[in-house]
């Protein structure tokens, strides 16, 4: 993020600062060992160099305004090693850390600044300054934690807070990983930054995100969008905080837009608009997003999507759709699996001759024969039922001839073919009873409707006979077409007994 290269100039600001203290502390041996031949009044007793530790300090700076760190090291040592009142001490250390920090020894500078601090020969205005260099160096070395405690020290003392403490305050907890420290300190960057850029809104957003903070990031991305409408990492951020705050309908209309608006152009994008549709039962929809993004090479066309865009097809009950597809991804797949797939497609679509083809080879590819059986089974079942009804009036040979009846035996068939192994084993058995059962229902209705009519045929036999007895006249039956087979039984079991 933008607020990560904060700390690539950290080295550059606590240089600048540096070099501000080290001017102020070397021109003072300076002036000391040159005093008598000048105008400068003399210093504050205890504040001065001896004439020998101020020509060797004086050498040192030499070799330092010529960049030659490491002799001006030696000669700073070599003055160490003299009887130095405190303010030589404390001086000649912060000499001795400005040289080390030249040479980006930033662990010797900072011994150096903290002994410096530590000998009691600066004034409190001059240990401060010092204690905001080592703080700078501290965080410029990487020992942020450190560093920060020591910066938010000093300006909590009531001292000068320039931006650029700020800043490196921000960058230093950031990167310690310390977020809640940084927070106050990024929010005081952020409501003095004029103008805003981006990088203070993404510092904020970084931190509201990994506090945890989702009102305030929520308020922070708004404000973002405002400025960068263009930046479709701000609107998946968006997307994503409504969703997890359990707004799944306001996530999915962003996705939505943003789809309409054209700013989805990877696989991934548009299969996360492919699986909201799914997901709130729009199937046809998410196919129909699937197959154009797919035809316009956006989306792979390979088997997995393949079968997915059947299957949002056959959710949407498009079986029709959905077969071709399923035919192209069962031949470049050879799976057992996408056969049955595919099978179930045309079963749904009433193909039951494809249909079994299909589940044929997806058992010769290993899927599941009892599953298969039980799908081309019930196929031929249900095609079975589409046929025209046994009429009780047709010869036998006419009702065993029947589509009907022929449909329904191959169904018969096809249920004895489940393994008496599978789980589908029991289903099967009683699929079959049912289709036993069914065509004694049959069988059963025409002898009753046979039984019904020879009853009132026999009760129209009867009127007849009666009134040729007390009327006189022919045997008349007001429906022979229907009742005259009937007759001789009648007489067989009635008229006999009659005569006798």
């Amino acid at each position: 993020m933008a607020f990560d290269n904060m700390t690539k100039s950290l080295k550059k600001i606590a240089g600048l600062t540096l070099t501000a203290a080290v001017i102020g502390a070397i021109a003072v041996p300076a002036a000391s060992a040159q005093r008598r031949g000048s105008d400068t009044p003399p210093p504050a007793e205890g504040r001065q160099f001896g004439s020998a530790s101020g020509a060797i300090v004086n050498e040192a700076l030499t070799l330092m305004n010529s960049n030659q760190y490491g002799p001006a090291i030696s000669k700073l040592n070599e003055a160490m090693a003299l009887e130095l009142n405190p303010y030589e001490r404390s001086t000649t250390l912060q000499m001795m850390g400005s040289a080390y920090y030249e040479q980006n020894n930033y662990p010797q500078a900072i011994s150096s600044f903290e002994n410096a601090i530590n000998a009691g020969g600066l004034l409190p205005k001059e240990s401060t300054a010092l204690r905001l260099n080592i703080a700078q160096l501290l965080i410029a070395s990487g020992r942020n934690s450190e560093g920060a405690t020591m910066l938010e020290n000093y300006i909590n003392q009531g001292n000068t807070v320039k931006p650029q403490y700020i800043d490196m305050l921000v960058g230093a907890w950031v990167q310690a990983e310390d977020y809640r420290r940084a927070l106050p300190w990024a929010e005081k960057w952020f409501n003095a930054a004029n103008p805003k850029e981006r990088k203070h809104f993404d510092l904020l957003n970084f931190l509201y995100n990994n506090l945890g903070m989702t009102g305030k990031q929520a308020d922070i991305v708004k404000q973002m969008l405002q400025r960068f409408p263009e930046d479709r990492t701000l609107w998946d951020t968006w997307a994503s905080m409504l969703s997890n705050g359990g707004r799944e309908d306001d996530a999915f209309e962003v996705k939505k837009m943003l789809y309409l608006g054209g700013a989805l152009k990877s696989e991934n994008d548009i299969m996360q608009v492919v699986q909201y549709y799914s997901y709130y039962e729009m199937p046809y929809q998410a196919a129909q997003i699937l197959e154009r993004e797919m035809n316009a090479g956006v989306v792979s066309k390979n088997t997995d999507r393949l079968i997915q865009l059947s299957d949002l097809l056959r959710q949407a009950r498009e079986y029709k759709k959905a077969i071709p597809i399923l035919e192209q991804a069962a031949s470049s797949a050879g799976s057992g699996k996408v056969y049955a797939q595919l099978g179930e497609a045309l079963y749904n679509d009433a193909q039951c001759d494809k249909a079994e083809a299909a589940f044929k080879q997806s058992i010769n590819l290993g899927y599941n024969r009892g599953k298969a059986w039980m799908l081309i089974a019930t196929c031929r079942y249900e095609e079975s039922q589409a046929q025209e009804r046994i009429d009780c009036e047709w010869s036998d040979e006419r009702k065993a001839n029947a589509p009907r009846t022929k449909m329904r035996d191959v169904a018969d068939a096809a249920f004895a073919q489940v393994p008496g192994s599978s789980s589908e084993s029991r289903s099967a058995v009683k699929w079959r009873q049912f289709i036993r059962a069914e065509a004694q229902a049959v069988e059963n209705r025409c002898i009753f409707e046979a039984n019904v009519e020879k009853e009132l045929c026999f009760v129209e036999i009867k009127q007849a006979y009666a009134a040729q007895v007390f009327k006189g006249g022919d045997f008349i039956l007001s429906n022979p077409d229907k009742c005259q087979q009937y007759v001789a039984e009648y007489d067989s079991i009635y008229r006999v007994k009659v005569e006798n």
